[in-house]
């Protein structure tokens, strides 16, 4: 673990409201602790844990934009479901730059389909989808940081 990534837990950590944070790797043991009153969270992933983040911030919409093509927009996007990240890290489309991206935009998706990968802590995390349809929109750029509940994907339903 990173000097960054340390400094990219104690920033979620003082977020999040929890009390206190432990994470043991090999030859790695790192707790965090806070001054503020104990949260009890019970998690079913190992670690990072998804406890609580800012919500990812809203693309501005253009300043002269038509109110009557808004509405239209907000109205196809309504039928949409949008696949959020599970934890914090680096989003990968691809197990590797030489191999081909998980899904592009149209594939079709079935329930199981890796989407991505997350890599959080030197673990790669393939994130699948729960969910059956078509990529409409891929919300994230490939090796960018993402938080935990970030939009990643907007799929149409089958």
């Amino acid at each position: 673990m990173d000097i960054k990534q340390i400094q990219d837990l104690i920033r979620f950590v003082s977020k999040s409201g929890v009390n206190e944070v432990s994470i043991e790797q090999e030859n790695f043991k790192i707790t965090i602790k806070t001054n503020d009153a104990p949260t009890y969270v019970n998690a079913s992933i190992p670690a990072p844990q998804p406890l609580a983040a800012a919500p990812a911030p809203q693309p501005a919409s253009l300043p002269s934009a038509a109110p009557a093509a808004e509405a239209v927009a907000v109205a196809d996007t309504s039928n949409l479901i949008t696949i959020k990240s599970p934890m914090i890290g680096t989003f990968y489309r691809s197990s590797s730059p030489d191999k081909p991206l998980f899904v592009n935009v149209g594939d079709e998706i079935s329930t199981g389909s890796v989407l991505c990968i997350i890599e959080a802590m030197k673990l790669f995390n393939e994130i699948e989808s729960e969910y059956s349809g078509r990529i409409v929109k891929i919300l994230v750029d490939n090796a960018s940081p993402v938080e935990y509940d970030q939009p990643l994907f907007l799929v149409e339903p089958k």
